[in-house]
């Protein structure tokens, strides 16, 4: 059970980079990008990760693809580009690449020795919100002054509307 779990993760992943890279639409392709990040998260919170999975879910999610989805309702309406020769240029190259990269990544995981480490409790949540908290504050203040920072300059950009 626990291994088709894995692979219904791993598929939802795909499945929703296939989207995100084929769609016709951005608003799609921004739809699939959230599944796909949905998906790592899964894979994350199957590794008993839960704390990376929130935070997947959180940043890239929540704020990656809302932010994306921000930018294109800003954006000028674009017109439909006309087909060109880059374009049948383009994607057999782009397979051909990826067919590449796809199978040196196949035949490096099935060389490798994968050696199984011993599970801890080290990476609990309690544990990061207290080291987060005491040791490195600095850090997580800095993080929230930047996501500050982030709000108020979409808000400067949004006030204009799209006419400027």
């Amino acid at each position: 059970l626990v291994g088709y779990i894995f692979l219904i993760m791993v598929f939802i992943t795909i499945a929703g980079a296939l989207i995100a890279v084929t769609a016709d639409r951005l608003v799609r392709a921004v739809a699939g990008l959230a599944l796909s990040f949905l998906g790592v998260a899964g894979i994350y919170f199957f590794l008993n990760s839960p704390f990376v999975s929130m935070m997947q879910i959180l940043i890239y999610v929540g704020a990656i693809c809302v932010a994306i989805s921000f930018a294109i309702m800003l954006a000028a309406p674009e017109n439909k580009a006309s087909s060109s020769l880059s374009s049948f240029v383009t994607g057999p190259l782009g397979t051909i690449t990826a067919t590449v990269l796809g199978t040196a990544l196949i035949i490096l995981a099935l060389k490798t020795t994968w050696t199984l480490t011993p599970s801890t409790k080290s990476g609990s949540v309690k544990i990061i919100g207290i080291k987060l908290l005491t040791d490195y504050s600095m850090v997580f203040e800095l993080v929230s002054i930047l996501l500050l920072v982030a709000i108020i300059g979409a808000l400067v950009i949004a006030r204009d509307g799209r006419e400027n």
